[in-house]
């Protein structure tokens, strides 16, 4: 039982980071290769304040801030970069975070952050996950059918054609990635205090490729496609042991096949298959 709880929980998360990273790129349009370290910010600052005596909630909490702090400053770098070069800035985010935490050793350099005070039990944390990934479900289904979701779609589709009907393209863009990396941030605090050790290596680029790899295996911009690809790629490794040792290779394959036969992931293969478009 305690197996599948923790693969129910790391689905759970998954699922959270996958979200996060689609409301970015899937709603509105900006490509980012470094979710991970989002997702170690909100991690590091949740562990930082839980071994300071915070009680759990407050640090998870002050992780997300954190997290989606600097989510707001990375709004702001993309505001002057697009596309390929907008990729390339968010994969240096990733790596001055890595370079950054293990060069710390208040963070722990390479050792990371051990003995995080971890007050539920495996129930607990998988509700507790789960509850945080119905919630951002619920926010993103939410927003898809807003005037923010419109804007962002109008700013993923021509930013300059939305600016000239008058939508604040640099302000949606920046809410995209507070967003998006507060939740990056959530996962992130509730793994730490699960898992009561971080370390940097969890949060490296395979982390990043494997969330983008989860958004595009089921369908950037539909909010029930990426779920089903977060579960899928979580559940993958578990079914197929062999994955683990190949996973770069595995989702590098995953995400040709898909672009290649299905551009819309499994999103679209339902909609191919039913003529019903996934929210």
């Amino acid at each position: 039982m305690d197996y599948y709880l923790s693969v129910a929980t790391f689905a759970a998360l998954n699922v959270i980071l996958a979200l996060g990273l689609n409301l970015i790129s899937g709603f509105c349009g900006q490509v980012s290769l470094g979710h991970a370290a989002f997702y170690g910010l909100g991690a590091y600052g949740a562990a930082l304040c839980s071994v300071a005596g915070l009680p759990m909630g407050l640090s998870v909490a002050v992780g997300m801030m954190v997290a989606g702090a600097f989510g707001i400053l990375t709004g702001f770098a993309a505001l002057r970069v697009r596309e390929d070069f907008l990729a390339i800035v968010t994969m240096g985010v990733g790596f001055l975070f890595l370079g950054a935490v293990r060069k710390q050793a208040w963070l722990g350099a390479e050792m990371g952050i051990a003995k995080i005070p971890s007050p539920l039990d495996k129930w607990g944390y998988a509700m507790l996950a789960i509850g945080g990934a119905v919630a951002l479900l619920l926010l993103s289904l939410h927003v898809r059918r807003s005037w923010m979701g419109r804007a962002f779609g109008a700013v993923a589709q021509d930013e300059d054609a939305a600016r000239s009907i008058g939508i604040d393209v640099s302000g949606y863009k920046i809410a995209a990635f507070f967003i998006g990396t507060a939740a990056a941030g959530l996962a992130g605090g509730i793994y730490a205090h699960m898992t009561q050790l971080i370390v940097p290596d969890a949060f490296n680029f395979v982390q990043s490729v494997t969330i983008l790899a989860m958004v595009v295996v089921g369908g950037i911009g539909s909010t029930l496609g990426v779920v089903a690809g977060a579960v899928l790629l979580t559940l993958m490794p578990e079914m197929f042991r062999f994955i683990n040792d190949y996973k770069l290779l595995v989702y590098g394959g995953l995400l040709l096949a898909v672009m290649r036969f299905s551009p819309e992931g499994l999103a679209g293969l339902v909609h191919r298959w039913t003529g019903r478009r996934l929210a």
